[in-house]
């Protein structure tokens, strides 16, 4: 690809979305097996090892174009990260930082799980925990994705992102228990 091809190639592509960009349909169930041979394939042809015989301007419209590539493939990988992209490209402000309102019986939910995490001791403790935070997850992205795909109510989607949110967060803290149980 010459420079110039480069740099219309990349001007082009960074004025898609994220899922455009993969070819993909905007959804928040998605194959990830095509998204990663998608982001595979695009990166074999952008990667600024491939351009270092370009001049300037090829290579920075290919580094441009890796880096924008590498950040939409990290958002659509991550379902927290899917929704949220999701939820902005139609509309809805998540304001995740200033609304944190969460139903009482989840919060409940939550200061039980974290105070069974830390009278956690040993592995088989972490793993029934991680196993409950493992299908709690399965089942709001299942939620999530009838919100977003099924009646596209973008707006009751951003509760369920705050909840996925929650868990994403407990499945960090579980993750560093067995690091402390390790160390």
């Amino acid at each position: 690809m010459s420079a110039a091809a480069a740099k219309a190639s990349t001007s082009e592509d960074l004025k898609k979305n994220h899922f455009e960009l993969f070819g993909l349909t905007p959804a928040y169930a998605l194959d990830l097996e095509h998204l990663d041979r998608a982001y595979l394939d695009i990166q074999s042809h952008i990667h600024p090892d491939r351009h270092a015989q370009a001049g300037d301007a090829g290579r920075r419209a290919s580094m441009e174009m890796t880096l924008q590539v590498n950040e939409a493939h990290r958002t659509l990988k991550s379902p927290v990260q899917r929704a949220k992209y999701l939820l902005e490209l139609n509309g809805v402000d998540v304001g995740f930082e200033t609304n944190t309102a969460m139903p009482p019986d989840f919060l409940m939910e939550q200061m039980e799980l974290r105070e069974a995490l830390e009278g956690a001791r040993e592995p088989e403790a972490l793993g029934r925990l991680e196993k409950k935070l493992f299908e709690d997850k399965e089942r709001i992205e299942a939620q999530i994705a009838e919100r977003i795909d099924g009646v596209h109510d973008y707006a009751g989607a951003a509760e369920l992102v705050r909840k996925l949110m929650f868990l994403d967060k407990l499945d960090e803290e579980i993750n560093a228990a067995y690091e402390a149980l390790d160390g």
